[in-house]
């Protein structure tokens, strides 16, 4: 099907090319969302006709975009979720979770706006995408921890999944007289 886009679309094309596209995403995607139209002869003319109002839309919105880009650019999210010792979580944290903290700090953005090819299931920090406009494209820092403390260390750097690992001889000369111990009663009986 051939459709003419009405905004660019990434890895398909810019506004006003017509373009060959599989039914079903031009139905469900482009047409649904107000991408595209149809490349009919009275569509083509209907977009001649309206192409430097499309245009100039575009252009505040891409300003707009640009003016919250620059605020949004590099900031950093803390989000408290409960998670094993190991750091995987109870559950993830999806694109509307990203979109609820970072409407609370002040920012205007929808959960369609960040890319995350799967959701976040463990504590640490992780960088997320952010498409504010097709051309205006940010990233975020998503600091995923138990507490607020813990987010702070993760922040310095510090790794707070580490189990503490046990040294034989930090255990005390106890445990070796004990295993001695158990070692001599064995060898009693036999």
């Amino acid at each position: 099907m051939d459709v003419i886009l009405l905004e660019r679309v990434a890895k398909l094309g810019q506004m006003g090319e017509t373009v060959k596209v599989r039914p079903g995403y031009a139905r469900n995607f482009l047409l649904a969302r107000g991408k595209a139209l149809r490349a009919t002869e009275a569509n083509k003319k209907h977009f001649e006709a309206q192409r430097a109002q499309l245009e100039a839309r575009n252009l505040e919105r891409r300003s707009e975009a640009q003016a919250v880009a620059e605020k949004l650019d590099g900031q950093s999210f803390i989000l408290v979720r409960q998670s094993g010792e190991t750091g995987v979580l109870y559950g993830s944290v999806s694109a509307r979770d990203l979109a609820e903290i970072v409407t609370k700090e002040g920012f205007t953005v929808s959960r369609d706006q960040f890319v995350l090819n799967q959701p976040i299931k463990t504590l640490g920090l992780h960088t997320v995408p952010v498409h504010l406009h097709p051309e205006v494209e940010v990233t975020v820092t998503v600091n995923v921890a138990r507490s607020a403390e813990e987010a702070e260390r993760q922040a310095r750097g510090e790794v707070v999944t580490e189990r503490e690992q046990f040294n034989l001889d930090d255990l005390g000369l106890e445990v070796g007289q004990a295993l001695a111990d158990a070692g001599e009663g064995a060898d009693d009986r036999g």
